[in-house]
């Protein structure tokens, strides 16, 4: 018999054909062939890329640079107001999109990276938040990283993407009006029910991360921070610390069954209070007419199940 669950506090629901579970060896896909010599993000080809906004210095080279997106989906060109009449609403796409490049080496991953380099990595992120949102328009600067060939990715060297928005996201916006529901967060709630579930991935004194209760990704996990942050730029540096070997742990274990993914940081915006949180989701199923008609999601995998296949 099937699951149904909805997510904590999100009216989204999710549909458990554990029926049709896979071991995680069988989702394991086929490797990309590329050549390094051709790539954008290798050291020997700076040139071209747009210009460098800034760097990690290492031994008188770089261990991180971020420039402007070569291809954006956002400018800052126009204006950053929206016309409405009645239906309609446009506007210029106005923003920021800048490209990080996690590393020199052109077949290293983010999961073959040392913990220290990416709470470097969290470090930049957290900089180029705090600048970019100072941005007159400016009112969500989304982060997110696209790994494999089926989360999106157009180019194999590691790397992470900036978007400065005029909007805040229609999902972090219903996510924030959930929050205001509860007289305290409710996160802090669930981060203490779920240190004691089945779900329980990994945790220190200050991280945890857990497979969601109404996962809609095959092992989907999210990590939190355990005392009540909204933001990045409100992290200590110990807690950027675990943050970053709580993802490395899990992005080992993806990559041990060669696992697309994308994660994303989840923060509070201007005025609200968000528990802020980075979520990881494999992109190992596709979603087909039922979850495009529906808005819900079958998922082959239990979120406990998940959690056992990261503790192994």
């Amino acid at each position: 018999m099937g699951i149904l669950r909805r997510d904590y506090i999100i009216g989204r629901w999710v549909y458990y054909a554990v029926s049709r579970k896979k071991r995680p060896r069988e989702f394991k896909s086929a490797e990309i062939r590329d050549n390094a010599k051709l790539c954008f993000f290798c050291p020997w080809n700076t040139h071209l890329t747009p210009p460098e906004i800034g760097r990690v210095e290492y031994k008188g080279g770089w261990k991180l640079r971020w420039f402007l997106n070569k291809f954006p989906a956002v400018e800052k060109k126009g204006s950053h107001k929206i016309k409405s009449k009645k239906y309609f609403a446009e506007g210029p796409s106005y923003g920021v999109h800048e490209v990080i490049v996690e590393t020199q080496h052109h077949k290293s991953q983010l999961a073959d990276l040392p913990v220290q380099q990416i709470k470097e990595l969290f470090d930049v992120y957290k900089v180029r938040i705090r600048e970019l949102s100072k941005l007159k328009g400016i009112k969500y600067v989304d982060i997110f990283k696209n790994h494999g060939k089926d989360a999106g990715t157009s180019l194999i060297h590691s790397h992470s993407q900036i978007m400065a928005l005029t909007q805040v996201p229609n999902l972090l916006r219903e996510e924030a009006e959930a929050v205001n529901k509860y007289k305290k967060c409710p996160y802090c709630s669930i981060i203490k029910l779920e240190a004691k579930s089945k779900r329980r991935i990994f945790e220190t004194k200050n991280v945890i991360a857990f497979a969601p209760f109404a996962s809609r990704f095959n092992y989907e996990a999210w990590i939190f921070v355990k005392q009540h942050k909204k933001t990045m730029e409100e992290l200590e540096e110990y807690e950027m610390q675990d943050l970053a070997l709580a993802l490395k742990k899990i992005l080992v274990k993806l990559k041990k069954i060669n696992a697309s993914y994308n994660f994303y940081l989840h923060y509070s915006p201007q005025k609200e209070n968000l528990h802020f949180h980075i979520e990881v989701t494999p992109r190992m199923a596709t979603w087909g007419g039922f979850e495009l008609s529906t808005d819900a999601i079958i998922n082959s995998v239990l979120p406990e199940d998940a959690a056992r296949f990261y503790r192994r």
